[in-house]
């Protein structure tokens, strides 16, 4: 599927010397959060769209498009503070989580170019990062209907 981005965003991402690199914004959604974890791989804050994001270091692979097999992404936060892994031990590992990655320029951070939000899962921490698996939800591969009458789920009509 084509993405509609900016020109400015396209020159950026052209250019062998931009002077400025798209940034990517992570926001951290689940129901023990009160507020979203909300992290820009960078060295300063940004404010996009009237929410803060957090400077802090993290590694993420986008989502991959390859035919026969649902998208996937990984991610990589450093572990650098308690609140992340505080939430995560009251959690039950982040389970029932959503991560939003969208990307941005710094000149223009209210201009969201790229946007997805997968489901959290994998989750594993450790002294130097916490990591996880970012997926969809696969719903091509969910039965049609609930429930299917089979001699062993309904014996008395066979």
């Amino acid at each position: 599927m084509p993405r509609n981005y900016s020109v400015p965003f396209k020159e950026t991402i052209h250019r062998t010397g931009a002077p400025e690199a798209p940034l990517l914004l992570l926001e951290i959604n689940h129901v023990d959060l009160a507020t979203p974890i909300r992290v820009v791989n960078d060295n300063l804050d940004l404010v996009s769209n009237g929410n803060t994001y957090t400077a802090m270091a993290f590694r993420a692979l986008m989502p991959d498009d390859l035919d026969q097999s649902q998208p996937r992404a990984a991610l990589a936060i450093d572990n650098v503070g308690k609140e992340l892994t505080t939430w995560l031990e009251s959690s039950g590992g982040g389970e029932g989580a959503t991560v939003t990655m969208r990307q941005v320029l710094r000149s223009a951070p209210n201009t969201i170019e790229w946007e997805a939000t997968l489901n959290l899962s994998e989750v594993q921490t450790n002294l130097l990062e916490v990591t996880g698996t970012l997926s969809f939800d696969d719903t091509l591969n969910l039965p049609a209907v609930p429930l299917t009458y089979r001699p062993d789920v309904a014996p008395g009509i066979f």
